[in-house]
């Protein structure tokens, strides 16, 4: 993957939103890019698995909770995420198993890490806007994430 998120920023400077700074790296990929899937997930995660076990293309699902202090993403369903192909997860909340997670290669980025996972039932709901960390988030937009941050796109770029 040859780009870097400082260089595009430089290059289509009213093009891209940029996330703030409130997401860290917990998977293997530490660069990764793609075209967004959106999903809202009010209790537990098995909307999310049943997506991530989906033909994922090299997308990146993004992921609202609205930062509940729960984890959402685990060892699981990264190895769902690699074994269908999808670059990565953004998540607005937790995640664990990091230990693990960080070895799958898979590009994974939360506000931190908490050891109890999500139990509430509750159905997610796909394909809509996200609105977290200061950007709209929406169905089909590109995402460019690497060391230096994250970014947005309504198209993709070229370096």
């Amino acid at each position: 993957m040859k780009f870097y998120t400082a260089d595009l920023c430089d290059k289509y400077p009213n093009d891209v939103q940029v996330l703030n700074p409130i997401l860290n790296s917990f998977g293997g990929a530490k660069k990764i890019m793609g075209q967004i899937v959106t999903i809202k997930i009010p209790g537990n995660n098995k909307s999310l698995a049943s997506l991530l076990k989906t033909e994922g293309e090299d997308k990146i699902v993004v992921v609202d909770v609205e930062g509940a202090y729960t984890a959402v993403v685990g060892d699981n369903l990264m190895k769902f995420a690699y074994d269908h192909h999808w670059a990565g997860i953004i998540v607005n909340g937790y995640v664990r198993d990091t230990k693990n997670t960080k070895e799958i290669d898979v590009g994974l980025f939360a506000l931190g890490t908490c050891p109890k996972k999500t139990m509430e039932p509750a159905e997610g709901i796909l394909h809509i806007p996200l609105i977290f960390g200061g950007v709209t988030f929406t169905e089909g937009a590109y995402l460019y994430a690497d060391h230096d941050g994250i970014i947005l796109s309504k198209e993709p770029l070229e370096m």
